[in-house]
């Protein structure tokens, strides 16, 4: 049973991700700033207050985490809720597609990485891309940071980062992925989708955060 306290402290560990107050989250998510304050978690009289679905749905959709992740938080097993930071790798997007920024594993690679802090999310081949230009409105902005994780496991709906055996590195929502093949929807309707036979692909990862 999921209780009051861990579906809050999930909602802060959500705002700390996000380098921001749960005022801030709420702003982020489309709610009245004061939807998530400390003092509407309880009544005076002590009767406690629980966020509705509605605003939630709201805050994962804002924030791009997936249900997992918000349930992993109730759990306190993300590094964010102690406000653990490191280091991740960090290039441009439009970089990313070149030679030498990725191993055959698909995990970053080579000297041409900066490094930022992002919560610790337990995966040592994280690392982040910085989104340029409007293609992924209204999604991703320019200037956008995502962090991706490689050994997050994949489901329909996920946004993933992916590259193709020709080099091209995208970032699109994940409408269906089979042994033999990949279709992805694009964040911004002017961008037509993307199907791949899944032989090009030469990774595909899941993006769990975005510094907004």
């Amino acid at each position: 049973m999921v209780t009051h306290l861990q579906i809050w402290r999930a909602l802060d560990a959500l705002a700390v991700r996000q380098g921001t107050s749960p005022s801030g989250l709420a702003k982020l998510a489309g709610l009245d700033p004061t939807t998530f304050n400390k003092s509407k978690r309880g009544t005076a009289n002590g009767k406690l207050r629980w966020p509705s679905t509605e605003s939630l749905a709201k805050v994962l959709a804002a924030t791009g985490a997936s249900l997992e992740d918000f349930v992993a938080l109730t759990s306190g097993i993300d590094g964010a809720r102690h406000g653990r930071v490191r280091p991740v790798p960090l290039i441009g997007l439009a970089q990313a597609g070149q030679a030498g920024y990725f191993d055959d594993a698909g995990f970053p690679a080579g000297s041409g990485w900066e490094e930022i802090g992002f919560p610790d999310l337990g995966d040592q081949h994280a690392y982040a891309l910085e989104i340029a230009g409007d293609s992924m409105l209204p999604v991703y902005r320019d200037g956008d940071r995502i962090l991706v994780s490689p050994s997050a496991n994949l489901r329909r709906g996920d946004r993933v980062v992916l590259k193709t055996r020709a080099g091209e590195v995208m970032a699109k929502q994940l409408s269906r992925l089979t042994a033999q093949h990949i279709e992805l929807r694009s964040f911004n309707p002017a961008y037509a989708d993307r199907n791949f036979p899944l032989a090009e692909i030469t990774f595909i990862h899941r993006i769990v955060w975005v510094s907004q």
